[in-house]
């Protein structure tokens, strides 16, 4: 799992690289202000979608926790408000770049 997950961060990073050339005068900034707009929604969505995959783990791993052991139900509980707020906040700083970006 690890290795194809590298592989694929691999190939993501050798096809990116075209992204950074420099265009010639023929290649207008006008054109490449839109691809801001689409890149910053899909940004938005992404880390939306995987905020709610990891809080939704999260949120099981601590509720099976508490059951199997009521007695650390204040610990978890502690452990998890902690774990969703730094979940939360991957979301917000993407905000935050989104915002910074487009406007």
């Amino acid at each position: 799992m690890k290795t194809k997950l590298l592989i694929l961060l691999a190939a993501m990073m050798v096809l990116a690289s075209p992204m950074f050339a420099q265009g010639g005068a023929a290649a207008g900034a006008a054109d490449n202000h839109y691809w801001i707009w689409i890149v910053s929604g899909f940004s938005m969505a992404f880390a939306s979608g995987l905020c709610g995959l990891a809080q939704s783990k999260v949120a099981a791993a601590a509720c099976e926790g508490m059951g199997r052991n009521p007695g650390a139900s204040d610990g978890i509980r502690l452990v998890l408000i902690l774990g969703l707020a730094f979940i939360e906040s991957l979301a917000l700083f993407t905000f935050a770049v989104v915002f910074a970006k487009v406007v």
